[in-house]
C-alpha cells in the first residue's frame, strides 16, 4: 500500500540584522534578508531584502522586493520591485519591474520571463 504524503509546505525564512552568510542558499519558500549574504540564492518564493540587508552574488526567485543594498545578477520570474531605499547594481532579467522614486539602479534589464534554473543540490 502506498503512503499518503502530506504536501510540502513552503517555508518562510529570515536572516536577521548582523548575520553574515557566505555560500549557496536554496529556499523552498520565501526568504527575507536583513543581514549580509555573499553568495548565490535560489528561492522558490518571494525574496525580500530589507533596508539593512545586503546581498552580493546571484539571486534566482519567483518575485522580489529590494529595500537594501544589492550587487547581483538577478533573475525574477514575476515582479521585481526596487523600493525607494534600494541601491541595486547588476543585471536583471524579469517579467515585470517596478522602480519607486528614490531607488538607485545601475545596470541592465531584460523584460522577459527568465528560463528556469537547474535545481540546486543539497550537498
Amino acid at each position: 500500500m502506498a503512503k499518503n504524503r502530506e504536501p510540502e509546505m513552503p517555508s518562510i525564512n529570515i536572516m536577521g540584522p548582523g548575520t553574515v552568510v557566505k555560500g549557496e542558499i536554496s529556499v523552498n519558500g520565501d526568504f527575507r534578508v536583513d543581514g549580509t549574504l555573499i553568495g548565490n540564492i535560489h528561492c522558490k518564493g518571494k525574496m525580500v531584502v530589507g533596508q539593512t540587508g545586503r546581498i552580493e552574488g546571484e539571486i534566482i526567485c519567483q518575485s522580489a522586493d529590494f529595500s537594501g543594498d544589492v550587487t547581483a545578477t538577478v533573475k525574477v520570474t514575476e515582479l521585481l520591485t526596487l523600493k525607494e531605499t534600494a541601491r541595486y547594481s547588476g543585471d536583471i532579467t524579469t517579467g515585470k519591474l517596478a522602480i519607486e522614486p528614490g531607488a538607485k539602479f545601475s545596470g541592465t534589464c531584460k523584460m522577459e520571463i527568465p528560463a528556469p534554473a537547474p535545481e540546486m543540490s543539497n550537498q
